[in-house]
């Protein structure tokens, strides 16, 4: 949505996590990491805990 980069399918999964699960256009992690003013290792270890919880949205 903002950089144009391909997308994983956890970056996918976390965009629509984390602000809409109807959302048709993501945000890279980068991007989502510049926008919410925090680091991407910090959105890579929620993916983690997302995915240890047992989320759908997540491979």
């Amino acid at each position: 949505m903002k950089c144009g980069r391909p997308l994983t399918h956890d970056e996918e999964g976390l965009h629509r996590k984390l602000f809409n699960r109807a959302a048709e256009s993501f945000m890279c992690i980068d991007c989502c990491a510049e926008y919410l003013e925090v680091p991407a290792e910090c959105l890579e270890e929620k993916i983690k805990e997302y995915k240890a919880l047992g989320c759908t949205l997540f491979d």
